[in-house]
């Protein structure tokens, strides 16, 4: 068996991790948490030749073979040589292509605007009418309604049919989780959407790619490609080109678009304390391309803007006065957020989080690291002091309840892994070193508080992280 090799991603030896001896250094800067878990005789990844189980298409090398110890000279260079991967790299920009149609879903995208204002425009002419007619006109169109209103009834539920039908033939399964959900917008409407949202991106971070050479760059190079050979049973991702660019952004965030393109900001290498927690992070990142949740989530948000469109002519039409309408229509907005496109945000990023755990398990990643990072992070912002915000208006999960959920699905993960003829972990769950280790770190505060600490702010972390 291979031994644990300790990876140092931004090249410091200092940047060290929690092990239980007080002399490490721990350096908690605004970038994230940088010093955190270590398990000490922990195995890397490292794949079966012979895969008996049904989730398994393993690469013939261990990762743990792929990422050595990362060592940096003093003239920057990479000590060790990193094999090459098929993963396509692309570094040039691309001019504009030829004058072509728009995709649809950008189409809708500038149509929304000029469809709330239609919305508002004949809502507010529909009033302006009413309150124009005559007492005897206005009875004698109520009393007509009245007549009619099987006809009328007639006509509403027409309507609604062709909704439901518009809706139920419009469901498809999600890949590998069979969840029933609804896409408006074809996969082709999309990676055209794809593509200028990268050249987007590419145009604003050009001068913070990381060049090929660099450690970061190689790391997440090599992860991502242990992954996706891992996996490449799963259609979806053998189907994608998986296209790596390191930002040096300090932000602890990561991305990947329809098309494959994975970016990864420096920030969350340096919030991570091994392979095996950014393996987590890349691999719930793949699984948002592989689900195809970015085409989900615009086919909801575009139905619901339809229905919404329906409700904004009737306020504007209701309400007696604009100003009343205005309120209306805020109030309709926010309702529609917190009830339907947060809720939606946070189902999706915890469907990622399962889907990214399995592609881990698959890659034999130690999937217990995974809450673990989430604890981190959680830890992270209480020290820095920033206010915590209810779950409810975050499109994401927050990090304790993520961490619970990963928590809940680990045992499945860890049988997909021994399905995986995947080398049994060693040493402690990290789980329990992360407790152990906060346990540790609050005793020692506790005991180099000073006799003026009770007249300290209580917003802020009473923790003297300096010297344990």
């Amino acid at each position: 068996r291979d031994s644990c090799q300790r990876l140092d991603l931004s090249g410091n030896s200092r940047n060290c991790f929690l092990t239980g001896n007080p002399d490490c250094n721990r350096n908690f800067a605004g970038k994230g948490l940088r010093c955190v878990l270590d398990v000490p005789n922990a195995e890397v990844y490292r794949n079966a030749h012979n895969s008996s189980g049904r989730f398994c298409s393993q690469s013939s090398q261990p990762l743990g073979e792929k990422i050595p110890s990362l060592q940096i000279s003093s003239a920057g260079q990479l000590s060790h040589h990193f094999p090459a991967w098929n993963i396509q790299i692309i570094r040039s920009f691309h001019t504009s292509p030829s004058l072509q149609a728009a995709p649809v879903p950008l189409f809708w995208i500038f149509v929304k605007p000029a469809q709330k204002l239609l919305a508002i425009i004949l809502g507010r002419s529909i009033r302006k009418w009413w309150k124009a007619l005559p007492p005897n006109k206005r009875e004698l169109f109520k009393e007509s309604a009245r007549k009619n209103k099987w006809k009328i009834l007639l006509g509403v539920s027409g309507l609604g049919v062709v909704f439901v039908m518009f809706y139920f033939t419009h469901l498809e399964e999600t890949p590998i989780t069979g969840r029933t959900r609804l896409m408006v917008f074809g996969k082709e409407h999309f990676k055209e959407l794809s593509q200028l949202e990268y050249d987007m991106w590419m145009d604003l971070f050009k001068s913070q790619m990381l060049p090929e050479t660099d450690v970061g760059y190689q790391v997440v190079e090599t992860i991502v490609g242990h992954l996706s050979e891992s996996n490449k049973d799963i259609p979806q991702v053998s189907a994608l080109k998986w296209v790596i660019h390191v930002v040096d952004e300090p932000a602890v965030n990561a991305f990947v678009l329809p098309n494959g393109q994975v970016f990864v900001f420096t920030g969350l290498l340096d919030a991570v304390s091994d392979i095996h927690q950014l393996s987590f992070i890349l691999g719930h990142e793949i699984a948002h391309a592989v689900l195809e949740h970015a085409a989900e989530k615009a086919s909801l948000v575009h139905l619901l803007d339809f229905l919404s469109l329906i409700f904004l002519t009737m306020i504007w039409a209701i309400c007696p006065r604009d100003s009343l309408a205005v309120v209306g229509q805020w109030i309709q907005s926010k309702l529609k957020e917190f009830m339907f496109d947060r809720p939606y945000s946070r189902t999706l990023e915890a469907e990622a989080d399962k889907v990214g755990l399995q592609f881990a398990a698959k890659a034999c990643v130690d999937v217990r690291a995974s809450s673990v990072f989430w604890q981190q992070m959680e830890l992270a912002e209480t020290i820095e002091g920033q206010p915590k915000l209810p779950e409810w208006l975050s499109t994401h999960p927050s990090h304790e309840n993520r961490a619970e959920h990963l928590d809940r699905l680990i045992p499945e993960a860890l049988k997909i892994r021994e399905s995986c003829n995947c080398p049994s972990l060693s040493g402690p769950d990290p789980r329990l070193i992360f407790r152990l280790n906060m346990q540790r770190l609050l005793e020692l505060a506790e005991g180099r508080e000073t006799p003026n600490s009770t007249k300290q702010d209580p917003s802020k972390p009473k923790l003297d992280f300096s010297h344990t």
